[in-house]
């Protein structure tokens, strides 16, 4: 593509997503009104509506070369599917023509039984059923040799249990902006008619030569390595972060961005990562359900982007030891009808009484629902990340910042006395001005950080959906607000006084949520102890994190909201098990091929071309005793190895 066609994004931003634009000029005027109603206030969709719906983006699709249609959902596998059909129909005269029906646009009926379902479906109760979410924009997946309009939807089954990762989302989206409005309602913003939880995601990952991944089973099979040894010089000196972005990589990049663009995906930030080989994009903040969709459609554009410059991508958690890791960034905001972020502390956070509650909401949230938010990361690859001393520890904890710390340890002891005053630094050039600091630093060993108008949970691994872990979030913050409610009530019932009701709920859920709070370095040791005497959950590995979605707090939190019944939480918690389960057996299967296929053979050609006669030196002799050691020992290991794979039944 010509550098002239790429200086203008904003003429092609969005050309290829079904969005307010396209919808205005292919639908009628009444038919798209109607629509952003039934988006804007949550509402059914008209059935009536739909035909002259689906004709419109039938039209708008052709026009840009798709030839089918797809329902795009999210099944519980970690990636997307899809099932693609033709536009093509043949009427009673056997003339051809291209027809997409309303009926075919709200719903689909994929096979269902070859998806997980954790024992809610057996094998021969196939029936499965997607259904269109008009709130996040249909878009045209396009190659070489032609496109598909991939429509955004529901999976669930046929009883209506949900299957992916889109149901349990949109419902704790529901809840969330329910609490927030009550909240603000009682605060007197009437005016409020909905509260949007808001999703920036910083995607990381690495890129490797595709020749030279082809020639690593282990990269093929498991997506990291697992033999092997460190190299001469790995991220020691601190030089590949934020370095210039090699040539070969930008191309991708701009290949990726340019996808991004038309397809409506907002990306805003490129850079090299820490690790040599590792690189990030991160998007704008978007409504939490279409910020999912985007990162799962935008890993899809990385794969394919890369292959076309002879790169391979890795979403490994921890695809190289010895050098760090990948995550996934998840900003998290909270954003009303009148587009306000409310968790903008303005300039006196003090002040600023809607702020703190929604603040110490979300800090309540956490420190109620630790183990739940550890659960929804919890995987076999991000096991290898969590903890080591580049990503957030497996300890849940909340940094806020030196002043909001400060603020709320005052409103704890019941001294709101705290003066703001603007923080100064002198950089000691002249020619630059004095810069503000922030009102808070930037924690990087945090999991669960407050970044100035937001906050950053950084224990999400880079390679699955966001969706679950977005879910658990927002339903965990809607519950501790209607908590907040409930006790501004009561305590309205004893005092007339309003700011003094709302001060003294703000002190009791501030000192009952203190002990997840943590200012300090989450890498030293220290923190460990300090952290069981807190009792705050420190489940190190996937199996024991996942038991939280099997209590009964969670069973009766996920259906006091109506996000997901205890069967469907007790499905998530076997499908993930077994994907963990799956995922180590296949590395241990991998394992032990390249043993006994590479390296055992290795050694036994160097033992046997290499033989020792008595004449040589002492140096040699050692050498060649040192490999025979270590084929003997691996020898041991293998079959070890082998009879403990025969207990796993896959």
């Amino acid at each position: 593509m010509k550098k002239t066609e790429r200086i203008n994004k904003n003429t092609r931003y969005g050309l290829l997503a079904f969005n307010r634009n396209s919808m205005r000029d292919k639908l009628p005027q009444d038919v798209y009104f109607s629509l952003m109603k039934t988006i804007e206030n949550n509402e059914p969709l008209n059935p009536k509506l739909a035909n002259a719906i689906a004709h419109g983006m039938k039209e708008w699709a052709i026009e840009l070369g798709a030839t089918h249609y797809s329902h795009w959902f999210q099944p519980l596998t970690g990636f997307t599917a899809e099932k693609h059909d033709s536009f093509l129909t043949i009427d009673l005269d056997g003339e051809v023509f291209e027809r997409f029906s309303g009926n075919q646009l709200i719903m689909s009926e994929p096979d269902a039984s070859s998806f997980p379902s954790g024992g809610m479906r057996s094998t021969f109760e196939a029936r499965g059923y997607t259904a269109w979410d008009p709130s996040s924009p249909a878009f045209i997946l396009s190659s070489d040799t032609g496109a598909t309009l991939c429509v955004p939807s529901l999976f669930f089954s046929y009883y209506g249990e949900a299957l992916d990762e889109k149901t349990p989302l949109l419902r704790s989206c529901d809840a969330l902006s329910k609490a927030a409005v009550r909240l603000l309602c009682m605060l007197g913003k009437a005016e409020i008619t909905g509260v949007d939880p808001m999703v920036g995601a910083e995607q990381e990952f690495f890129l490797v030569d595709y020749e030279l991944f082809k020639q690593r089973p282990d990269l093929l099979f498991c997506g990291r390595t697992l033999v092997g040894t460190q190299p001469p010089k790995g991220q020691q000196l601190e030089d590949h972060y934020f370095g210039s972005i090699p040539q070969k990589v930008m191309e991708f990049m701009e290949t990726l961005e340019d996808q991004a663009t038309l397809l409506g995906i907002p990306i805003k930030t490129r850079h090299n990562e820490v690790a040599p080989q590792q690189y990030e994009v991160a998007c704008l903040h978007e409504h939490a359900n279409i910020a999912c969709d985007h990162n799962l459609l935008l890993m899809e554009l990385m794969r394919r982007s890369a292959v076309e410059h002879g790169l391979k991508l890795l979403l490994h958690e921890k695809p190289f030891v010895g050098v760090n890791g990948s995550g996934k960034h998840n900003n998290w905001s909270l954003r009303d009808s009148e587009g306000n972020n409310l968790l903008d502390p303005g300039s006196d956070p003090k002040a600023n009484m809607q702020f703190l509650l929604f603040l110490v909401a979300v800090v309540k949230a956490v420190h109620d629902h630790a183990d739940l938010l550890k659960s929804s990361v919890a995987s076999a690859g991000n096991d290898h990340r969590l903890g080591a001393c580049e990503a957030p520890p497996a300890i849940i904890s909340v940094f806020l910042g030196k002043q909001l710390d400060e603020i709320l340890c005052k409103i704890e002891r019941d001294e709101v006395h705290y003066q703001s005053s603007e923080n100064f630094v002198d950089l000691g050039l002249s020619r630059l001005p004095r810069i503000l600091i922030d009102n808070t630093d930037r924690n990087r060993t945090s999991p669960f950080a407050f970044t100035g108008n937001k906050f950053e949970f950084r224990a999400v691994p880079s390679s699955i959906p966001l969706g679950f872990p977005n879910s658990v979030l927002n339903l965990a913050v809607a519950d501790s607000l209607n908590q907040i409610c409930e006790l501004v009530e009561i305590n309205l019932k004893d005092s007339e006084n309003e700011q003094a009701a709302i001060m003294s709920t703000l002190k009791h859920f501030i000192s009952e949520s203190k002990p997840i709070r943590y200012e300090g370095d989450n890498y030293v040791d220290t923190w460990h102890k300090d952290a069981r005497e807190r009792k705050l959950s420190d489940s190190n590995n996937t199996p024991s994190a996942l038991l939280a979605l099997s209590s009964l707090s969670s069973y009766t939190l996920f259906e006091k909201y109506g996000v997901l019944t205890r069967a469907e939480l007790d499905a998530r918690y076997r499908i993930k098990l077994d994907q963990y389960i799956k995922q180590l057996s296949i590395e241990a299967n991998t394992l032990l091929h390249i043993m006994k296929s590479y390296i055992i053979p290795a050694c036994l050609r160097y033992l046997n071309i290499n033989q020792v006669p008595d004449s040589c030196s002492e140096n040699v002799k050692a050498c060649y005793k040192s490999v025979d050691e270590v084929l003997s020992e691996l020898l041991n290991h293998s079959e070890i190895l082998s009879k403990n794979l025969s207990h796993i039944d896959t």
